[in-house]
């Protein structure tokens, strides 16, 4: 843990295993396929794919990673897109499965993958982005295992479009509401200044710096722990919808004072699934809000409005629009040792 997507390049980066989008003869092809076989070293990586010839959709191979960043390959063999209606969907998705689990039998703790079967073989971005979102977040409710979606496209072809459109009027219309909220706030603000000129008021009394620390609200932390306990709810499952990482987690029980990222406060509110009162409440604990000025906001307020609570869909959402992604950020590990 956690899940996250990033727009990068995949061979640069520094994880355990890097997964090819590989063709059934293993053979350097083009895209990711060329990128991995040229930067591992072409004769390596060639010789070592020989070994095992043809290969059947759906299939999963393991070699080193000679001179990539990464201590192995796994060359995952798309589908081709035929429609969707001959098992194109179900091979996909077993291209992640078992990526996955050969990563746990190899004792890998991070993992990176291309968005399968998108280039040349033809599936349809958005689906094929629903599908590995979906077979990573089911393997990662068992298992503990970093994982990294390397994608690097019009990002807007990820979600559909009317679900595209959708949140963009809804940004759009918030944002309109926002500026008239503001104008207003203005108005008022110097209305209450031209009478000051002519109405004498009297001083407030000052509060006490030792009455004030007095009645200070709940922290953060212990107001989450104490919303998954009112819940009855398996902290270990509230970390993993959060697409928190456990060490994180942990940090956070142990320090009552911790302040959270906005994005890690926000993670757990979507897990709790609390509304949005709740979700600012929440947040304001930790010193943040949700405005209507702010796109990654309007985002969350449109989920949670919808009741979306499915961390993962509104992390396609939020990198859609180029917007940081819920839950405890990690960039990828450094450069692992060779065995």
């Amino acid at each position: 843990m956690p899940f996250t997507i990033v727009r990068n390049t995949i061979t640069a980066m520094a994880v355990d295993v890097i997964v090819n989008a590989a063709n059934n003869e293993l053979k350097k092809g083009s895209g990711v396929c060329l990128d991995i076989f040229t930067n591992a070293g072409e004769l390596n990586m060639e010789q070592a794919c020989s070994e095992f010839g043809m290969q059947e959709e759906g299939s999963v191979i393991v070699t080193p990673g000679f001179s990539l960043p990464c201590r192995y390959v796994f060359h995952a063999v798309g589908p081709v897109w035929k429609g969707g209606k001959q098992g194109e969907p179900q091979l996909l998705k077993q291209c992640y499965q078992r990526s996955l689990e050969l990563a746990c039998e190899h004792q890998a703790t991070s993992i990176a993958f291309p968005l399968i079967s998108t280039g040349a073989l033809g599936f349809p971005k958005s689906t094929a982005m629903h599908i590995a979102v979906s077979a990573i977040t089911a393997f990662l409710l068992e298992h503990e295992l970093s994982v990294f979606l390397a994608v690097f496209d019009e990002t807007s072809f990820l979600l559909s479009r009317k679900l595209y459109n959708d949140i963009q009027t809804f940004i759009d219309s918030r944002s309109v509401e926002a500026h008239l909220c503001l104008s207003t706030i203005e108005e008022e603000y110097w209305s209450r200044r031209r009478q000051a000129r002519t109405i004498s008021f009297r001083k407030p009394k000052h509060r006490d710096l030792e009455d004030s620390l007095q009645v200070l609200e709940k922290s953060f932390s212990r107001r989450l722990f104490e919303l998954i306990s009112q819940n009855q709810l398996d902290e270990v499952a509230v970390y993993k919808r959060a697409n928190i990482d456990r060490k994180l987690f942990s940090k956070i029980r142990s320090i009552d004072s911790y302040q959270p990222s906005k994005t890690t406060a926000a993670a757990f509110a979507v897990a709790l699934e609390l509304d949005l009162e709740e979700t600012q409440d929440l947040l304001r604990r930790a010193g943040f809000s949700l405005s209507a000025s702010r796109t990654f906001d309007v985002i969350i307020e449109y989920c949670i409005s919808r009741g979306k609570y499915n961390i993962h869909e509104i992390n396609e959402i939020l990198f859609s629009f180029g917007q940081p992604l819920l839950g405890g950020q990690m960039s990828p590990p450094e450069r692992p040792p060779r065995s």
